[in-house]
């Protein structure tokens, strides 16, 4: 891992989970930064501002700064400004993530005759009303993007849906896939971390708790790839896998063994 310059850390299941620091995580980062590599927090959580990850790392002891944070409604709202620039659009999200599309200056509508774009996020108060508009404003021609693919979300007892429940409710209604998925593993949310670190993909690792969207994303970007197993995925997952890691690791802390032994 030595010659690696950029470490892509996902942060729930992997750095911590819940509030709870994954034990290691602050001294193998801190030894990183000692070693003069780039780092980089990229999660597909959208239920929080970047800020607010920089105060809750910072709080659990992880040294951070806003432009090395990267989350899905971060590139969520960076790609809709590029393809649409002043979309309308209907939310199945939460509040977080609409006040970021209204910052970019994005047009929200419940009319879903008037609709560019539903967006799809981690909604907590998704709905039977909410369902039916997606509905008909995908009937009417919206396109369809959502923030993230995942099923679950790791927390500190077990794991809860998330936006994967939205996106498979909408699409089964409506008939269609979601068009555009800018979260991991996407190729948008894999450009946006390499323009940030300003390096080739074969210069950074990604280091995550999920085959399907961490260690997937990483691969298919040319990364190399590190699984923890303190998040979602465990031993048994791994047993007939296509998509298999450059490094198993049991947590975080595994990488400073590494870097000892090299």
């Amino acid at each position: 891992m030595k010659e690696i310059k950029g470490f892509i850390f996902d942060l729930d299941g992997t750095v911590y989970i819940g509030d709870q620091l994954i034990p290691g995580a602050k001294e193998t980062i801190s030894m990183l930064r000692r070693e003069g590599k780039k780092i980089l927090f990229l999660s597909n959580y959208p239920l929080e501002t970047r800020m607010k990850k920089v105060e809750k790392l910072q709080r659990l002891g992880i040294k951070a700064e806003i432009n090395e944070i990267i989350n899905s409604s971060f590139v969520l709202t960076e790609y809709l400004s590029k393809m649409h620039k002043t979309a309308r659009i209907l939310p199945v999200a939460e509040t977080v993530v609409i006040d970021e599309l209204q910052e970019k200056g994005h047009i929200i509508t419940c009319d879903p005759e008037d609709v560019d774009v539903v967006v799809i996020s981690w909604d907590r108060q998704f709905n039977y009303n909410k369902l039916n508009l997606a509905l008909q404003a995908v009937k009417n021609g919206a396109k369809m993007v959502a923030t993230n693919p995942d099923p679950t979300c790791p927390v500190e007892n077990g794991v809860v849906p998330d936006t994967a429940g939205m996106i498979g409710a909408i699409e089964a209604v409506t008939g269609k896939q979601v068009d555009v998925i800018v979260g991991k593993p996407s190729t948008i949310m894999a450009n946006v971390a390499l323009e940030t670190l300003g390096l080739q993909p074969e210069e950074c690792i990604m280091i995550g708790d999920r085959l399907q969207t961490d260690i997937l994303m990483g691969r298919n970007a040319g990364m190399k790839t590190a699984l923890v197993m303190t998040g979602i995925t465990n031993q048994k997952d791994m047993k007939g896998i296509d998509i298999y890691p450059n490094y198993l690791l049991d947590s975080i802390a595994q990488i400073q063994d590494i870097f000892s032994n090299q």
